[in-house]
């Protein structure tokens, strides 16, 4: 192939006459003349250096070659139509949304710093926020009534697309006179006698949470099982149990002492973040910087949860 790139006119010339037939048809369509449309085929054949285009009866169509690259050229061309039509909402004014579905905990703990970030890149876009466990922010999005979901990744989400946001590994919280606190140990003998508070059933955490156990091979006590995590702290401040939360859900209480963090003894509770969208339709340009900036700033919320050292 010659070095020399080919023109979007050149390109919309081709799609045109790949479509109508004939070079008169194209000519009429693209509101130029036939000789213009000649023209603009045979420099594209000689800058892609090969025959695009052939003879069949009275019908012009596309070479096994033009057939292949007919392909690509719809494709930069449909990208093309979407960035102008992205480009063209920028500019009307209450005309751009973005529908956000979060967990009440990346509402509190992520959100308001992504949305900071993002509002300066789109000061007139008005997002609105929905929140609630990931697999009901899901189902919104697959109906799409929701245009973005971040949340927790879930056994399957193969049918919506996502990028990683951060992972991170679920605690034991327990106030600084506990037993375990001191030693930072949760002796396994007495795991299966202590009250243990978690979260929602029916939520991915909840599952992993019972897969630990399950993987201990022990049958704990019938836990405390609460739909909110501030409770969840609360509670585990005094005594009523031990909470079962990622330590940065907890970061203020962490560092004024209220809470103690101990680690999990036998396999690690990780869980994965991440960022999704539906698969059937591209990202507009507003979703796809929210999607970016939710990304970078959840890996830095990531950094901080392995950074942070128990206390």
């Amino acid at each position: 192939m010659a070095d020399l790139l080919p023109d979007l006119r050149q390109l919309r010339a081709f799609v045109a006459v790949a479509d109508e037939g004939t070079f008169t048809l194209a000519a009429k369509k693209l509101f130029l003349t036939q000789s213009a449309i000649s023209h603009s085929m045979r420099a594209l054949e000689e800058s892609v250096g090969c025959k695009l285009l052939t003879r069949l009866g009275k019908k012009t169509v596309p070479t096994g070659e033009g057939e292949v690259f007919l392909r690509r050229c719809r494709r930069v061309l449909g990208e093309l139509e979407l960035a102008g039509r992205e480009l063209d909402g920028l500019k009307r004014w209450g005309q751009n949304r973005i529908r956000i579905g979060a967990p009440h905990s990346l509402a509190r703990f992520l959100l308001p710093t992504v949305l900071r970030e993002f509002r300066d890149c789109f000061p007139r876009c008005e997002p609105s926020i929905e929140s609630g466990d990931t697999a009901h922010l899901l189902e919104r999005l697959r109906d799409h009534e929701l245009d973005v979901v971040i949340g927790l990744r879930p056994r399957d989400a193969g049918d919506v697309e996502s990028q990683p946001m951060f992972r991170d590994s679920m605690m034991f919280l327990v106030p600084p006179v506990h037993e375990w606190a001191e030693a930072r140990i949760a002796p396994a003998e007495e795991i299966e006698s202590t009250q243990f508070i978690i979260y929602a059933r029916s939520t991915e955490t909840h599952r992993l949470v019972e897969d630990y156990f399950t993987a201990l091979g022990i049958r704990p006590r019938a836990p405390l099982v609460l739909g909110d995590m501030e409770a969840i702290k609360e509670m585990s401040k005094v005594g009523i149990g031990v909470g079962i939360l990622a330590p940065w859900v907890a970061t203020r209480e962490i560092e004024e002492g209220s809470l103690v963090t101990v680690p999990v003894g036998g396999p690690p509770i990780e869980r994965e973040w991440a960022v999704f969208w539906n698969r059937d339709r591209p990202l507009s340009l507003i979703e796809e910087t929210f999607a970016g900036i939710a990304a970078m700033i959840g890996s830095e919320l990531g950094v901080r949860c392995c950074d942070q050292p128990p206390r």
